[in-house]
């Protein structure tokens, strides 16, 4: 057992700090206090960060609601007649009370200090490598600094944009009441997800994303087909076209790079998130602050002697899951204890659109960018047999990236009906490096949705 917190009226002495205290920095804080080590946790917002608040959490209940409201439009024709009349004051109401506590993180605060934890509500920077400020006051950690601040929702620096009253994802989550209109700029995963919930509960939504299809970092079919959908669904969605001023006198207005003009009582900005490392005081670490956009990270998540970090501040992956996994890898090396290096080529992510995105690994372009041979297999989700059985909302298929040398999967897509969970297959085909061969003798059950893969492996080439 480690001694407990000392020092001076100015300084606190212990063995670790811990400066953010999201999914990850807040399950390293109580690994380490649970060791015996004395931990200081310190975090601004709320504990458990964006996840639990106004990320994964929240927005899946959000997506579960819009989720039954289309499901019961897809009643006619296939088990009789329907009719709904959208409702967002119970999915507000279960936000605020099952999911958050009306943001309050009480709990989450008990939880850490129950593990033998102290807390600092504060923003903290760092101004030594050992050393991190909040309010005046200094803590210095004798054996792990630990820096898991997270990602922030990045503004571009669009003409008239920081003037107006805006949203980002946490207002959107935040609401109680929805808007008549609104405007999503950015078409990534975050935009995409609340664009098609606010449509189903009845709001005029139009979609602008600068990048040439919706989800730029999935494979192209993959934004093309949810455009598609997003059509279908009465989402306007303008692609390949920037915003370039807004403005705001009563309702929204975006002019964009192709001289027309969109309007809406609402405007989300789902851009992206930023690490704000000059905030943080990186410098100290001998990072370059202004070039950088991610704390840099070994397989270890060590960042220099003494110093881990963990979460989207490394840059690796801003999912809940890269925090979990990473915090799991960070304590066991603060405690010297045997664990596997982190590998981020099996990294599953899924956006949960209807139809789901899931995907794991390499994009047919990203393999092929790097060098592998690379062959490509498809299925047709609505040509499946599952697929064909479950006829409305069946969109989707199913990608698979080999490396042809190799004999194995170096990537996949996932997009359909449960595509978030054919996925997990999927990602353990590639973190395993199960050679094809392997997968092709499978049994692969009758009538699933995942039974797809196998037809995806005949048609590799």
């Amino acid at each position: 057992m480690s001694a407990a917190p000392s020092g001076t009226n100015d300084v606190t002495v212990v063995d670790a700090v811990v400066l953010g205290l999201g999914p990850g920095g807040e399950d390293v804080a109580g690994s380490l206090a649970e060791a015996g080590f004395s931990v200081v946790g310190i975090e601004a917002g709320l504990v458990g960060g964006e996840c639990p608040y106004w990320g994964c959490i929240p927005s899946k209940m959000m997506i579960r609601a819009a989720h039954l409201i289309a499901e019961s439009r897809r009643i006619p024709g296939m088990a009789g007649s329907s009719t709904v009349t959208p409702d967002w004051g119970p999915v507000a109401a279960r936000i605020r009370e099952e999911a958050t506590d009306n943001w309050d993180d009480t709990v989450a605060v008990e939880r850490f200090v129950g593990k033998g934890g102290t807390f600092v509500r504060g923003r903290g920077r760092l101004v030594a490598a050992d050393t991190v400020e909040v309010d005046g006051h200094r803590y210095r950690a004798t054996r792990a600094l630990v820096v898991a601040t997270g990602t922030t929702a990045a503004v571009p620096p669009i003409p008239g944009l920081a003037d107006t009253p805006f949203w980002t994802n946490r207002q959107a989550v935040e609401a109680e009441e929805l808007p008549g209109s609104i405007i999503v700029l950015g078409g990534g995963a975050i935009g995409a997800e609340l664009a098609q919930v606010y449509a189903r509960f009845g709001v005029e939504v139009t979609v602008v994303e600068a990048a040439d299809r919706l989800l730029p970092l999935e494979e192209p079919e993959a934004g093309e087909l949810l455009a598609e959908v997003f059509a279908g669904e009465g989402v306007d969605v303008m692609v390949g076209v920037a915003a370039e001023q807004v403005s705001h006198d009563g309702v929204f207005r975006v002019r964009l790079a192709d001289g027309s003009e969109v309007v809406a009582d609402e405007l989300l900005v789902a851009t992206g998130r930023r690490v704000d490392l000059a905030g943080l005081g990186a410098e100290v670490l001998g990072v370059d602050v202004e070039s950088a956009r991610a704390l840099p990270v070994d397989e270890h998540l060590r960042v220099t002697d003494g110093v881990w970090a963990v979460g989207d501040v490394t840059g690796k992956g801003a999912f809940t899951h890269v925090a979990a996994y990473q915090s799991k890898i960070a304590a066991a090396d603060i405690l010297g204890e045997p664990h596997t290096p982190a590998d981020y080529a099996a990294l599953p992510r899924v956006t949960f659109t209807d139809p789901e995105v899931g995907s794991v690994g390499l994009t047919v372009q990203a393999a092929r960018d790097a060098g592998l041979d690379v062959a490509v297999g498809r299925a047709q989700v609505p040509s499946t047999a599952r697929g064909w059985l479950h006829k409305a909302g069946n969109e989707g298929f199913i990608q698979l990236v080999a490396d042809q040398q190799r004999g194995v999967l170096v990537g996949a897509t996932s997009m359909g009906p449960n595509g978030g969970e054919v996925l997990g297959l999927l990602t353990l085909a590639v973190h395993a490096r199960t050679p094809i061969e392997e997968l092709r003798t499978m049994i692969y059950a009758y009538p699933t949705f995942h039974r797809g893969i196998e037809d995806a492996l005949r048609d590799l080439t």
